[in-house]
């Protein structure tokens, strides 16, 4: 089985942070055990764990663009951000849903997951977890949830 970064994210998001009743644990040992009984790879866990802390880690500065800039990709995100995802990325930007400042952590975090096959669902899925750990975008995050769960719903039937 191979089992990647995004899957450990995914697991953990799926089982404690949308789980309202259940809460994340505390003890990092005792989730990562968890999730070994679950089969995920030490390694991964460990990935997992530390590209969740870039969601909350506010060391870089955040300039805030001009109200007409355009995002330009480096070649190393064109390669890894498709232009699909980009394109999603822009279309919830000029919807209000997503902030300059919150388009950049998606972008470093799609970037930290180091997936050689990184699509759309993953990319919603990004967003969806920089928005839930954003205090005050709560209407955003619902936006992003029904995307990401509609597109979820049309892939089962």
């Amino acid at each position: 089985m191979k089992e990647n970064v995004f899957d450990v994210l995914m697991y953990l998001f799926e089982n404690y942070y949308m789980d309202d009743d259940q809460g994340v644990a505390t003890d990092r040992d005792v989730v990562h055990q968890e999730l070994s009984q679950a089969g995920f790879p030490s390694r991964e866990i460990d990935r997992a764990f530390l590209w969740m802390e870039g969601l909350t880690n506010d060391d870089a500065p955040q300039a805030t663009p001009a109200e007409r800039s355009m995002r330009l990709y480096c070649r190393d995100e064109m390669d890894r951000i498709d232009t699909e995802c980009r394109g999603f990325l822009l279309f919830l930007e000029q919807m209000g849903v997503l902030s300059p400042a919150h388009r950049e952590r998606a972008i470093d975090q799609a970037m930290a997951l180091e997936s050689e096959d990184f699509d759309l669902d993953q990319m919603k899925w990004v967003v969806l977890m920089v928005l839930f750990n954003q205090p005050g975008d709560e209407e955003a995050y619902a936006w992003v949830e029904d995307l990401v769960f509609e597109s979820a719903q049309r892939g089962l039937h």
